[in-house]
């Protein structure tokens, strides 16, 4: 089935809107000619990041449940309604073949318009545990794309699809470019190296842990590229001042996501869903630290998925501090369990993850 005509909604969170693109460059690939609307929540980043990427987006006014009393919650339902007369509207003007949500406020009265509609729906999970919004969509979807195994605790056996999560390709594109890596990050190929990535805003307790170990990893003969994030960064810089050294990169934020992997002989990471399938990918080895401020515990439950598969280490949060860059400098030093962690891990990884939501998309459309 040729795309014509498309409606991709969700967002809130990059884990959600970069897959969403990922879908969508890859309809356009098959058919350029294609028109393609997302639709998202007003006032959150997807309103920006899809503008960026080249799409048109109209916003939604709608927003999650608070866990404390706030009169925001007393206004929700009345939001509700005026967001699903709001999609209905959209949709009833755009005529779309197909509805495709990818999860985050917005995908919740979008689909449900659709369905209501009659207008075939697919929905990609990235989580192995999957949020509010997606359980009650998943019985009246057509199809829902999953990342993990196990989901038919949550979604109808029979309309589950195991694709995989849709990553950018020049994210974990790493063949052949270690060396132009070393170069372009100024660090010593000699040594083994920890990469440390805690999301563009940057991670307290990876920064923390960094910073208590920083001794430690100095004498180690390792070096280390840093990614502390714009939170944090100015805080960081007059805490180390006088004490920065060529083996610990400290970096804001790391624009060459697929240099930083290439150098990489460990890294440690969030457990974001998409950064748990790009690392799937990249096939190193890798400690997740999950984190504790996302809701339903869901980075816990990614990181299980490896770990239960002796496919990646994991350390709690809390833990992370005293015990994140001792288990770093064991791994690096252990070089059988790194090889055992990086062949476990890439038996995990999906590369063609995106054209496999595709197909499945041209299946249902209209």
């Amino acid at each position: 089935m040729s795309l014509n005509r498309v409606i991709i909604s969700g967002g809130g969170t990059g884990g959600h809107i970069f897959p969403a693109i990922a879908i969508a460059d890859e309809i356009k690939r098959r058919n350029p000619s294609a028109e393609i609307l997302f639709v998202g929540a007003k006032g959150k980043m997807e309103m920006e990041k899809v503008p960026a990427a080249g799409y048109k987006i109209e916003g939604l006014t709608i927003a999650g449940l608070q866990r404390k009393l706030t009169f925001s919650n007393f206004l929700l339902p009345f939001k509700i309604i005026k967001s699903l007369l709001g999609a209905r509207s959209i949709i009833k003007n755009f005529k779309p073949q197909v509805v495709i949500g990818v999860g985050g406020y917005a995908s919740g009265p979008t689909l449900k318009a659709a369905t209501m509609l009659g207008i075939p729906t697919l929905v990609q999970e990235q989580n192995s545990f999957p949020g509010k919004t997606n359980k009650l969509l998943a019985k009246n979807v057509n199809t829902l794309c999953t990342a993990y195994e196990g989901l038919e605790r949550f979604f109808p056996k029979e309309k589950i699809r195991l694709t995989g999560n849709p990553v950018r390709f020049e994210m974990v594109n790493i063949a052949g470019k270690r060396q132009e890596a070393f170069d372009f990050y100024q660090l010593d190929s000699a040594k083994k190296t920890i990469l440390v990535i805690g999301g563009s805003l940057g991670a307290r307790t990876l920064n923390q842990a960094m910073m208590e170990h920083y001794n430690l990893l100095q004498d180690n003969n390792v070096q280390v590229l840093w990614q502390c994030g714009k939170l944090y960064f100015d805080s960081l810089s007059e805490q180390l001042n006088g004490k920065e050294t060529a083996s610990i990169k400290m970096v804001q934020f790391i624009d060459r996501m697929d240099l930083a992997y290439a150098i990489a002989d460990v890294i440690i990471s969030r457990a974001g869903a998409i950064s748990v399938s790009e690392l799937c990918l990249i096939a190193k080895p890798i400690i997740l630290v999950p984190s504790p401020n996302v809701s339903e515990d869901h980075q816990t439950k990614n990181a299980m998925a490896l770990v239960d598969k002796n496919a990646a280490l994991l350390v709690k949060d809390l833990e992370a501090k005293e015990k994140l860059m001792p288990t770093a400098i064991g791994l690096i030093d252990n070089e059988p369990l790194r090889a055992e962690l990086a062949a476990e891990i890439a038996k995990l990884g999906k590369p063609k993850a995106t054209e496999s939501i595709v197909d499945e998309i041209e299946k249902i459309a209209k």
